[in-house]
């Protein structure tokens, strides 16, 4: 640590720490542009200038100067910084000054207004009056893709979005052309940015150059009611805070977490906001001669109940869709409870994950922060660029630390870093089980391309073998990571939502003439053959209304106060943006009015009552933003199954990141950048 004055302020600061950051430590305010703490260097915007005692005779950019270049004073006094001295003063007035040569007056017309950087300087730096006289530059806008608008008479060329793409994101998507007067901030030949985390240079932008598209015009900052949640697109749960304004919801932003997903969100995360309201279930409705008709709420509860009366608990069965929260998956299991129905089951895509070999067996054991601590990667039957960009992010951070190999088995494709490819099927799993040595702190990511398969278990029992041989769990460490792709499948996990003692999983529920009542919870991806008289909770005319005798509207993730656990386990607490619309209601609540119709009322009357029961039955559920870890020997048991794998190749589950649930294909933004995608594959195959 290095004693520095600031402003005659005291700090004690890191050698590594750059001034802005040893000022700010110290409480003092230093304005920037270029500066991102999450990104490199660039020093290019000059906003930040100090004063360096014993320095040169001339301002510092306190972002490219690092206390460890600071020198003493006179008898080994401490260096000393001045933010507010008048060489700084004037200093920072002449960058605003040349900043705002060329930026047009477009205060009043700009989506960024009322919380622009450039305008928040501008009134603490900026003179009165201008002495530039010729004419302004102007740029012409660019097509970089339909998430992210252009404005670029408005750049300033901090270069955030440049480096953003280049180092989070990966893929290098924007850059300058031309020099001086003439430089510009494009894409590639105007192309259409590639990243699944393009949206993001939105929020970077400190001026308004690059703008949300789909939010063009939509309302100002200051109309908007802010709520903080998670989301729940994937697994990850990204924190996130949701504008919204009367009972619209208008835009998503993403909250700091450094836990979960520092401060980046992605584009389907971000942009799904039109599909929260179109093709939206709204009423109750009743399937007679084949065609829905819409119903009263009492209607449609009786012919449910009537029907479940007249079944056997063994010809009824429950599925959970992936959006679901904690509190709705422990009322419909009561449910089922009640009606003595062990058909039950949470895994719609097949996977072959069962709470009966431990919580460590499907958790992310090495936590999201935890990649940034592994020795090494091995991917099994996974693409964490697709399954959860921001995550993916992560590991890109960790390999350009340097001294992180990567290996990938499964489906070969572009993660945004290098790895060794050992393969596409088991048994180039098995050969890199028995010719690797250990690899220090190994993390093992297992992806539902490996388990939603017929010999899932088997790739599992080798994911573990991995990590028990090569370093992946030991005492302190637990390297062995699955990757869900589905918010609600850890909770409902958790819940023990699978199939009782003789009871069918969901690919022998959907199969015709194998159940005569299905509880379909937005389980919107499993394909339910005809027999069944189905009975569907949910929010979207998707897949699972199409097939649905009776639909039971239910509430979005936007509408209702949830819990959901992460990948990793982590417990969070999503709230209620807005309300359901029309007649729809919150999930839960439909299921204890179906109890009352049933006469076998559930023990709860309100959200509070149903937590008070969850939290008693689990308690861990009551710990928000905690992880209950599982048990390292878990994996030991996991690893000691036995293993027979196909040979057949290892497959992505998500072929189209855009288009992976209800919301999201209910988005006309999301088809946008489906087709755009698919447009780039057909263009790659040929």
């Amino acid at each position: 640590m290095t004693k520095i004055l600031v402003d005659g302020i005291e700090v004690d600061a890191p050698g590594e720490f750059t001034l802005l950051q040893a000022c700010e430590a110290a409480g003092a305010e230093i304005p920037r542009f270029c500066y991102h703490e999450r990104l490199s260097i660039a020093g290019n915007c000059r906003m930040c200038l100090v004063e360096v005692k014993g320095g040169p005779p001339k301002p510092q950019a306190s972002c490219a100067m690092s206390v460890k270049d600071l020198r003493p004073g006179p008898n080994g006094a401490p260096p000393e910084i001045f933010t507010k001295s008048p060489m700084v003063k004037k200093a920072r007035e002449g960058v605003m000054e040349f900043l705002l040569v060329n930026h047009p007056l477009d205060c009043p017309i700009c989506d960024q207004g009322g919380e622009c950087d450039l305008q928040d300087q501008a009134l603490m730096f900026g003179g009165d009056s201008s002495r530039y006289h010729e004419n302004k530059r102007a740029v012409e806008d660019k097509f970089i893709g339909p998430l992210v608008k252009t404005e670029m008479t408005r750049c300033i060329h901090c270069t955030r979005c440049v480096r953003f793409t280049a180092e989070v994101a990966g893929t290098g998507d924007m850059g300058a052309i031309g020099r001086g007067e003439d430089m510009e901030i494009t894409t590639y030949l105007q192309s259409a940015m590639t990243s699944e985390l393009q949206g993001n240079v939105a929020d970077l932008c400190p001026v308004g150059a690059l703008l949300p598209k789909p939010q063009n015009f939509r309302a100002r900052p200051w109309e908007y009611q802010k709520t903080e949640t998670i989301d729940v697109m994937d697994a990850l749960g990204s924190n996130i805070r949701i504008d919204s304004r009367g009972r619209e919801v208008i835009r998503i932003l993403p909250r700091v977490n450094d836990l979960v997903n520092e401060e980046w969100i992605s584009d389907k995360t971000r942009q799904i906001v039109d599909g929260l309201k179109t093709q939206r279930l709204d009423r109750p409705y009743l399937r007679e001669n084949g065609r829905l008709r819409p119903a009263s709420w009492q209607e449609a509860l009786a012919a449910v109940a009537n029907k479940v009366r007249a079944t056997e608990p063994g010809r009824m069965g429950a599925l959970v869709g992936d959006l679901s929260a904690v509190e709705e998956i422990f009322a419909l299991k009561l449910l089922m409870e009640q009606l003595g129905v062990k058909n039950i089951d949470c895994r719609q895509d097949g996977s072959k994950l069962d709470p009966a070999n431990g919580r460590a067996s499907y958790l992310f054991n090495a936590t999201v922060a935890g990649i940034e601590h592994a020795d090494a990667l091995l991917i099994v039957g996974s693409n964490p660029r697709k399954e959860a960009p921001v995550l993916n992010a992560r590991i890109r951070k960790r390999w350009l630390a340097g001294n992180f190999k990567i290996a990938l088995v499964g489906e070969r494709d572009d993660l945004t870093y290098d790895y060794d490819y050992l393969g596409a099927g088991a048994e180039s799993l098995l050969n890199f089980i028995q010719n690797a040595r250990p690899l220090g702190k190994l993390l093992v990511i297992v992806g539902q391309g490996a388990l939603a398969r017929q010999d899932g278990g088997a790739i599992l029992s080798l994911a573990a073998q991995a990590a028990q041989k090569l370093g992946g769990v030991g005492p302190e460490w637990n390297g062995f990571s699955v990757l869900q792709t589905a918010a609600a499948r850890v909770g409902a996990l958790d819940l023990g939502f699978v199939p009782g003692a003789g009871g069918l999983d969901a690919a022998a529920m959907s199969k015709g003439g194998a159940l005569d009542v299905l509880f379909n919870l937005g389980a919107d991806e499993a394909s339910i053959e005809p027999g069944a008289f189905v009975v569907y909770v949910g929010t979207h005319g998707d897949r699972g209304a199409h097939r649905a005798d009776v639909i039971l509207p239910g509430a979005a993730y936007t509408e209702k106060s949830g819990i959901y656990a992460n990948t990793e386990g982590r417990v969070q607490l999503a709230s209620r943006v807005v309300f359901p619309p029309g007649e729809a209601r919150e999930d839960w609540a439909i299921f204890r009015a179906l109890s009352g119709a049933l006469g076998q009322p559930l023990p709860f009357d309100s959200l509070a009552a149903l937590r008070k029961k969850l939290f008693e039955a689990y308690p861990h559920f009551a710990r928000i933003d905690q992880i209950a870890a599982g048990e390292p020997g878990q994996i030991g048991a996991l690893a000691a199954h036995p293993a027979v794998a196909l040979r057949d190749p290892l497959s992505n589950v998500i072929k189209d990141f855009y288009l992976t649930n209800p919301i999201a294909r209910a988005s006309a933004v999301m088809a946008d950048c489906s087709a755009l995608a698919q447009g780039r594959l057909t263009q790659a195959a040929e």
